[in-house]
């Protein structure tokens, strides 16, 4: 509507992933470069992590591009996928055809095409997008992938983009094989201030503009303030500010315009206050001198029998017998399908205690696997230890000091022997060996 009025050849704001208008800030120029290494190189797993908005698809599609025709590149968008839809989404993207059915097939089929692509000196790559939300079963799929080599270096090289829930999923005990393998790690950051401005300026250009639209200190400012830097929201507002100036016939974008068109587009619902509340860097230097006063009375009156007028906790968190407990269920749809786990169930037809399941009766004891500090993290375990046939559930810890804490549990029972010797054979099978603290522990509630 505005571009005829502006002088220019198309909308410079558009929230497509068009490399043409990729902005090279540091952090976004750091990730290309590391990923230009580490295909050249052959370096294997390959990690881009960002916040929604950031511009991961975009800088993907920009570095496919700069790659050359010297390598093959296949990019996966969709991540709600199965382990055979990914391996014949990698062979369409190749451009593959192969009559191969079933797992095996289609990754002998691939194979293949990689030790050709090796022979005529042609490197290859795989770029999973919003790769946080691949199953356990298909990111497991993916680290198979990376056998894919020669004694001397890697067939294939696999770039996994995502947002910041990936980084907490590769630290999962399933993951831990794929997580050691990654050997490149880049963090986009949302822009600065004086970054802003440039991105702005550096797409009027890329849209034809011949400097004519000036955009004031203040306008820039209040932009910048209100999208946080993330280029996705910087492209909403300074889109609807470009159609506010042409309807005022204006090529001058004051903040008077700027706050008109955040207003248009939903106001704090869509762009909250930079600063909601006090900024927390004013608590820091309060907090710490308290603390440091709490152990020092601490370690006093362990010395010389100090008698406190109040009681201090010590603990470790997630294990502390005056902590608040809360059983939480494990709802079918809390976490993404899971996939497969170094844990292997019991035998058929055994049960947690040897004879019968304790799932409608009152309980004291249970097996503690481990804590987690996020809820998810321990539905996530939960629901694939359930998903094998375990009777596990988690519990809300509220440690104080500490905030609340998420316990991994498996089994109930009436008593601490029965709870005992089923974590002795639990852990002579080596079921226990991605939970090596595991241990009894007694819910003080169903006592």
């Amino acid at each position: 509507m505005y571009e005829d009025f502006y002088g220019l050849r198309e909308k410079p704001f558009n929230l497509t992933p068009d490399p043409r208008f990729l902005f090279l800030s540091e952090s976004h120029r750091v990730a290309l470069e590391h990923l230009l290494y580490g295909i050249t190189q052959k370096e294997g797993f390959m990690l881009i992590v960002g916040d929604v908005g950031l511009g991961k698809t975009t800088l993907c599609r920009f570095l496919m591009e700069k790659l050359g025709e010297d390598t093959e590149t296949a990019l996966i968008l969709n991540p709600q996928i199965s382990e055979e839809e990914l391996l014949a989404g990698i062979l369409s993207e190749f451009g593959i055809t192969s009559s191969e059915i079933g797992k095996k097939g289609m990754v002998d089929r691939l194979n293949q095409f990689l030790l050709e692509k090796l022979a005529s000196n042609r490197k290859v790559a795989v770029i999973v997008d919003e790769a946080q939300n691949l199953s356990l079963s298909v990111l497991e799929q993916i680290r198979l992938l990376s056998n894919l080599e020669t004694e001397k270096e890697k067939l294939l090289q696999i770039i996994l983009l995502g947002q910041p829930e990936l980084q907490e999923k590769l630290k999962l005990p399933v993951l831990r094989q794929l997580n050691q393998r990654i050997s490149i790690r880049c963090h986009l950051r949302p822009l600065g201030k004086n970054e802003t401005q440039k991105y702005i300026e550096h797409r009027l250009m890329i849209a034809g503009a011949r400097g004519d639209i000036a955009l004031s200190p203040g306008a820039i400012s209040l932009i910048f303030k209100r999208s946080k830097g993330i280029p996705r929201l910087i492209n909403l507002i300074s889109d609807r500010a470009l159609l506010g100036g042409y309807s005022k016939q204006t090529y001058h974008i004051t903040p008077e315009i700027v706050k008109r068109a955040i207003e248009s587009l939903g106001g704090e619902e869509v762009f909250p206050p930079r600063f909601a509340f006090p900024p927390l860097k004013r608590l820091v230097y309060p907090v710490l001198a308290f603390l440091l006063f709490l152990t020092l009375l601490v370690i006093l009156s362990e010395r010389v029998n100090l008698k406190l007028p109040f009681v201090i906790p010590l603990f470790k968190p997630g294990l502390s017998d005056g902590t608040k407990l809360k059983e939480i269920s494990v709802p079918e749809n809390a976490v993404p399908p899971a996939g497969t786990s170094s844990v292997q169930p019991l035998p058929a037809g055994e049960s947690m205690d040897g004879k019968t399941k304790q799932l409608d009766v009152p309980y004291s004891y249970s097996i503690h696997l481990v804590s987690y500090p996020r809820e998810e993290l321990a539905l996530l375990m939960a629901k694939e230890l359930n998903r094998q046939g375990y009777e596990a559930y988690i519990m809300r810890v509220d440690t104080p000091g500490k905030g609340i804490w998420y316990r991994l549990l498996l089994g109930k029972f009436k008593s601490e022997d029965a709870t005992s010797k089923v974590l002795k054979e639990l852990e002579i099978k080596g079921v226990l060996k991605e939970y090596p603290e595991a241990a009894v522990v007694k819910n003080e509630r169903h006592s």
